[in-house]
């Protein structure tokens, strides 16, 4: 008797032996698209340690870039990102690098005219990456499907040049989204194409909705009483779409001054939640029928954002106010719990932080627009930094994380920081790497 529990002991020893060591070994999520993958800011992270190396972070490599806004994505071992080149003559490019090593696999460039575009250093939109396939769409209205391994076209279009799109000031930003067999952008083409869905392998137009100018936000896909649904603000609206068909379900009016409709919008309980600096935040209520809507509350002094994407959490809303910092509040009703007073970010014309939930507590990381990476937990109760290190350059650029590293840019270089475990010691070669 004693042997047969000693027997059962052992291999229900070795079985969470084994389980941990799976888990140990389980790799993280990759970064597929913008905001990662799904596409809300959250990241089921390996466990990091409280502290950076007091030394800093291990660079794995670099590579030099150009200009451009353009997030980083990462899947199945490559990177991805898009820039500008000005010789020897003015170009985009798609380019893919191998995670662990930084070795230039392939790149895909187009020639371009950016004219008097503002802020017209490079691409801003973060390439999309979906089964075998590259989704780009540039600045100036060039649109791309090319396979993730080779680079190779496998089909384009020129929205300027054949469909007569209007570009907005500061260029096209929202990245393309991907719905069953089809790729939906945002290039504001006319007539009626704000928004235009593409079959996916073929590039060939399926539908076109809204008469509005084309803005920067990417939309976003939820679900609402079982059916799809995709989210868009717009420049003069928050609307609401069928993504299969192109059909308007629903809006409502928010004309945004310079039509700085770019963060993001947000979808938790029962409400869409947009933000812009100029005339503020809006909630909107979305009825148990399509087009059953209303605007449920709304903020022009506290709540102001810009460029920074927000984050939710247990009925909370962290967002990047454009003049008091990070800023709490309850996403319901829109009482303002706090703000840090502009301590993750400086306070800046254009203040800017990339927000990302490590796992589903309360731990978050960021990248700032110093290009310092920011550990810290966001709480009803306040702000609690934990460590800060710097990456890169100056940047707006959203990076890339997966597996123990992270991957970012800036105007001149494409890096892969290392993040350590938590029981790693301090890196020797901070400033390390090719």
């Amino acid at each position: 008797m004693l042997g047969i529990r000693m027997y059962r002991f052992l291999a229900s020893l070795a079985g969470a032996l084994l389980l941990v060591s799976m888990t140990k070994l389980a790799p993280a999520e990759d970064w597929p698209r913008w905001r990662g993958p799904r596409g809300d800011g959250t990241w089921q992270a390996p466990k990091l340690p409280a502290q950076w190396p007091a030394d800093g972070l291990k660079r794995r490599w670099r590579q030099p870039i150009g200009g451009g806004y353009a997030g980083v994505v990462a899947s199945d071992g490559l990177v991805y990102t898009m820039d500008r080149q000005r010789k020897p003559g003015e170009a985009e490019r798609v380019l893919a690098y191998r995670a662990d090593n930084g070795e230039p696999v392939w790149q895909h460039a187009y020639p371009v005219a950016y004219g008097d575009l503002d802020y017209g250093n490079g691409p801003r939109a973060a390439p999309t990456i979906f089964e075998d396939r590259v989704y780009t769409l540039g600045a100036v209205g060039h649109a791309y499907c090319l396979d993730v391994r080779t680079g190779e076209v496998i089909w384009s279009k020129d929205f300027v040049r054949d469909y007569a799109a209007q570009l907005p000031e500061w260029g096209l930003a929202a990245s393309p989204v991907v719905f069953e067999n089809l790729v939906i952008l945002q290039p504001g083409v006319r007539p009626d194409g704000c928004l235009v869905a593409l079959d996916r392998a073929t590039g060939q137009e399926v539908w076109r909705a809204s008469t509005d100018p084309a803005g920067y936000a990417t939309p976003i896909l939820i679900e609402r009483a079982g059916q799809p649904q995709l989210i868009c603000w717009t420049p003069e609206h928050v609307i609401g779409v069928q993504p299969r068909d192109g059909k308007m379900l629903w809006s409502i009016p928010y004309k945004v001054t310079y039509g700085v409709s770019i963060a993001t919008p947000i979808f938790a309980e029962d409400l869409v939640f947009v933000s812009g600096y100029w005339e503020g935040s809006k909630a909107i209520r979305l009825g148990q029928e399509p087009g059953n809507v209303e605007l449920a509350w709304e903020n022009e002094r506290e709540l102001r954002g810009l460029m920074s994407q927000p984050l939710y959490r247990q009925g909370y809303v962290y967002s990047l106010d454009k003049t008091l910092g990070l800023t709490c509040f309850e996403l319901a009703s829109g009482r303002k719990l706090w703000d840090d007073g502009n301590q993750l970010t400086p306070r800046d014309r254009n203040p800017q932080a990339s927000l990302v939930w490590l796992g589903d507590e309360d731990r978050a990381i960021a990248l700032n627009a110093n290009g310092e990476l920011v550990l810290f937990r966001l709480r009803p109760a306040g702000y609690v930094e934990e460590s800060r290190t710097n990456i890169i350059g100056p940047t707006w650029a959203h990076p890339a994380y997966t597996e123990r590293a992270v991957f970012a840019r800036d105007d001149s270089e494409l890096v892969c920081v290392e993040l350590p475990a938590v029981d790693a010691p301090s890196s020797s070669n901070a400033g390390g790497g090719n």
